[in-house]
């Protein structure tokens, strides 16, 4: 019985370890993803809808290698329906999800979905058969081998959708940080006598950034024939900050009414700037208060000790 359950153990220890090294190594970027932006499937002609991404031939999320992709079909069929019903979120509003966190970047949006779904699944494999080869190796019953596997599986969905949250929570704070420099280099520019979209593609050609890229994004879908509106309420409805949306917002009504655009800039920026400011001071407030935790922990019960230590010889002599 003993053998048995050590090699029960073994095995799911190499999946365990297979599983992790799945999730965690990168694949190679392929020369696909450089050449696709170029390539005619992807070109946008006028009239196209949003979802023009989609309609392009979505790359394998396991690879594409010969026995991947012959392999691919039939692992996906009957895996991907478990990975749905673990994770029921609509494919339109995880593909939103996935564009705002950064996640798979050199995929198309309509094979993102699936790529996230597989990948969480093997992360619940990996802990569930990592915690139930740690039970096995206990010798504890089976219900509690049951447990612990199951316990695996929630930690493992609970992490993906951790990490997934705290990547567009870490986007949103880069964006915060990207909208005071590009808004003060669009004023200054629009003061000077230059248009709204010259001044974009001065800014998106000499920065970098998040933001950066959901503007150069917009001027190509203006280049491809959408009216510059239309452009900047996409990227409105993709951004996940809500000040980049407002100041999308703020860019087309620009466009389409010809108002002032210089000091609504330069009104906008000093509100992140404030905005910015109160964050670090709350910020810093928590680290105070996360500082003096281990002092009074830590370091008070100890002194208090050294104080009292001589007290019972004062008292009773000694």
């Amino acid at each position: 019985m003993i053998s048995g359950l050590a090699i029960i153990a073994v095995a799911s220890s190499v999946v365990c370890a297979v599983a992790a090294v799945s999730i965690w190594v990168r694949p190679p970027r392929r020369l696909r993803s450089r050449v696709r932006p170029y390539s005619s499937v992807t070109r946008l002609e006028p009239g196209m809808g949003t979802g023009f991404l989609d309609r392009a031939r979505p790359s394998s999320p396991l690879g594409n290698s010969t026995i991947r992709r012959l392999l691919a079909p039939m692992l996906t069929g009957a895996v991907y329906p478990l990975a749905r019903f673990l994770m029921p979120m609509d494919d339109q509003e995880l593909s939103l999800r996935l564009r705002q966190a950064g996640y798979f970047p050199e995929m198309e949006e309509a094979a993102r979905p699936l790529a996230y779904r597989m990948r969480s699944l093997g992360r619940m494999v990996g802990y569930a058969t990592g915690l139930g080869a740690v039970g096995l190796w206990g010798g504890n019953s089976g219900f509690m081998v049951v447990s612990l596997i199951a316990v695996g599986a929630l930690v493992g969905a609970y992490q993906s959708r951790s990490r997934l949250a705290e990547a567009v929570r870490r986007r949103r704070a880069r964006i915060r940080s990207e909208l005071y420099t590009i808004n003060q280099l669009v004023a200054m520019y629009t003061r000077a006598g230059g248009g709204l979209i010259q001044a974009l593609r001065y800014v998106v050609t000499r920065a970098r950034g998040i933001a950066v890229d959901e503007l150069a994004d917009a001027l190509h879908l203006h280049d491809r024939g959408w009216t510059f509106a239309d452009a900047l309420a996409r990227a409105e409805k993709m951004t996940p900050e809500p000040e980049a949306a407002r100041t999308y917002r703020l860019l087309a009504t620009s466009q389409e009414q010809g108002f002032d655009l210089s000091d609504a800039l330069l009104s906008l920026s000093k509100e992140l700037r404030e905005g910015r400011r109160n964050e670090l001071r709350r910020m810093a407030a928590r680290r105070r208060v996360l500082i003096v935790i281990p002092v009074v922990v830590i370091l008070a019960p100890v002194t208090m000790l050294f104080m009292a230590a001589p007290i019972p010889s004062i008292l009773f002599g000694g």
